[in-house]
């Protein structure tokens, strides 16, 4: 293999993955471009040495020795599922880092398609991708109805925050039930909400910032 169709590919490698890891950073996830560039190289620097391997003991053995294509790109998708397992967390009950993990994943993917020359396959997966992380969450936005249970002191206060904050969102409330806890050092009530949320609206977001407010006690969703 010539260096300028190794330079090539690497060029292409390190174009394609910084697309995709500028909108993962774009979105303050926790691997973003260089994350992604990295890995995206590093499979395809990987690509490119397995498949110079192979032309050279095609052309030293005229044939005469089998080498088992893949044994070593394959060693890479394993490694990039450990690091994408870094970037998923659990915080308050909640899953997060999935699609950075996948598109971790997937940028090594277009990184062995591009060093092993299949650019084609390269330049139409990379623009899936990005579709899929860019386009599809505009296109398709899936909220599965919850209600959101709130343990709060302090009444009026509360409700008078709450409702405020619900309405500077364009958040409608369709029901509400309600119950007090007496207890010795003050009444907990608990309201458990449901409600409709607007575009790019996200439980996970809501219950981050109410649970900032001094009486919330506690705040979680629920499927019941």
């Amino acid at each position: 293999m010539d260096w300028q169709t190794t330079l090539l590919r690497i060029g292409i490698a390190i174009a394609v993955s910084t697309l995709i890891g500028v909108e993962r950073e774009y979105k303050g996830r926790p691997a973003g471009m260089r994350t992604h560039v990295l890995v995206c190289l590093g499979a395809c620097i990987v690509a490119l040495i397995e498949a110079s391997f192979m032309a050279e003991i095609s052309k030293v053995s005229d044939g005469r020795v089998s080498y088992s294509f893949g044994r070593v790109t394959a060693q890479v998708i394993t490694g990039v599922g450990f690091l994408g397992a870094g970037t998923i967390f659990t915080a308050r009950k909640k899953i997060a880092g999935l699609t950075t993990a996948a598109s971790l994943w997937n940028a090594a993917c277009l990184g062995l398609a591009i060093g092993y020359g299949y650019y084609l396959i390269a330049l139409v997966g990379g623009v899936f991708v990005l579709g899929v992380l860019v386009v599809m969450q505009r296109i398709v936005r899936v909220n599965t109805m919850k209600k959101l249970e709130i343990k709060f002191i302090h009444r009026v206060e509360t409700i008078t925050f709450i409702n405020a904050y619900f309405e500077s969102l364009g958040i409608q409330i369709l029901d509400v039930d309600f119950h007090v806890e007496n207890r010795d050092n003050g009444n907990l009530y608990t309201n458990i909400y449901t409600l409709k949320l607007p575009g790019k609206t996200y439980y996970t977001d809501i219950v981050n910032h109410l649970s900032e407010h001094t009486n919330v006690q506690s705040i979680r969703t629920t499927n019941t």
